[in-house]
């Protein structure tokens, strides 16, 4: 008899095990797992088609990857050991008191794609801090190679105003920047990891005179060519001559952070840097994880839900590899991983690599 209970209780489970998952399909027939994802849609195609261009990876998705860094390390876990308010991470603070927020000098710039930003959180009534995660989510999977970021929703629209001094700046000490972002929770590898989003970026005020000026020759590809291009030697500014967190850059066209250049040459970030030279699914992968850490600082993250699956597959990478610019070889390389060499890449064909300017929107 107790055999057959058992029997009994064992096909049960395994009745369950195989049944599927319920699924909930939304209006007009796409399908979550959590029908609490589905409001998600309609946010989705109005910022395809109102804020990135109908899919594109240009301006609005580097200034809205841009944001979700802004809004969320504005975080201190030794200001809250100490208890004191260190900031609420990714709560849409930044949002929600830009007036406070966006004058910090570190901010600088992101006051545009907040009011932006803005209409389109009201208008669908969602939380700051939800909707800028998904804006930059949703923006990065433009970009042919993208990551496809987790999006958990359901944070609070109630937040504090971060303090200042959170957010690193191009002009900071090695030194400085790993204090702040461990600080925060990040390792030396993971904040390597949060600058691949600099594969997609541009700049506008380190020098306003160039506005727009990207970081590496390919800015609407998520490729490892910016990890490659930070380490050739630099030979010329792009602009008005050297500005306070900018080093000579190696290409006509492209603008080189001193806080990039300095990481990609330090020990301690040095090899995680030269790793994605020649493995841009790795790069990804670090990214998607590095990002997913991000995103939700601060936040209670069993309240939340996962909406992944509304945010959009990237089209595939061109190529696993950077490759050497044209008119560049690897005695242009300055590798400083000493635990592994520098691997042996192909150089482009042609005259000699200028970037082409990506136009302020």
């Amino acid at each position: 008899m107790a055999f057959k209970v058992v029997l009994a209780l064992v096909t049960l489970v395994t009745a369950a095990l195989a049944a599927p998952s319920k699924r909930v399909t939304c209006s007009p027939g796409r399908v979550v797992s959590n029908a609490a994802c589905c409001k998600w849609f309609p946010i989705l195609d109005d910022l395809q088609t109102n804020l990135f261009d109908g899919g594109q990876c240009g301006e609005e998705t580097h200034e809205s990857l841009r944001l979700t860094f802004h809004d969320a390390i504005g975080f201190s876990l030794s200001a809250e050991r100490r208890g004191i308010f260190g900031g609420g991470g990714a709560d849409g603070s930044i949002m929600a008191f830009a007036e406070i927020e966006t004058n910090f000098h570190a901010n600088n710039g992101v006051d545009g794609i907040v009011e932006v930003q803005r209409p389109f959180a009201l208008k669908h009534q969602v939380s700051f801090g939800d909707f800028i995660q998904f804006a930059g989510a949703v923006g990065v999977s433009n970009c042919l190679g993208g990551p496809r970021l987790q999006f958990m929703a359901g944070r609070s629209n109630i937040s504090r105003p971060a303090p200042d001094l959170t957010v690193p700046e191009p002009s900071d000490s090695v030194d400085k920047i790993l204090e702040r972002m461990g600080d925060a929770g990040f390792s030396p590898s993971e904040i390597v990891d949060l600058l691949i989003s600099h594969t997609v970026a541009a700049q506008d005020h380190v020098d306003p005179t160039i506005p727009g000026t990207p970081f590496d020759s390919t800015p609407a590809e998520f490729d490892p060519q910016f990890f490659v291009e930070t380490l050739l030697q630099g030979t010329l500014f792009p602009g008005n001559g050297s500005n306070v967190g900018e080093l000579e850059s190696p290409l006509a066209g492209e603008i080189r952070l001193q806080s990039d250049a300095l990481l990609a040459r330090d020990p301690r970030t040095a090899c995680e840097w030269q790793s994605f030279v020649s493995n841009q699914a790795l790069m990804v992968k670090k990214f998607e994880a590095a990002m997913a850490k991000l995103s939700v600082l601060g936040q209670k993250t069993h309240e939340l839900i996962d909406c992944s699956e509304v945010i959009p597959v990237p089209p595939l990478a061109k190529s696993n590899v950077a490759v050497l610019p044209a008119g560049k070889s690897l005695a242009d390389v300055q590798a400083a991983c000493a635990a592994t060499p520098f691997p042996t890449l192909q150089t482009a064909p042609g005259p000699a690599t200028t970037v082409a300017r990506v136009p302020p929107s």
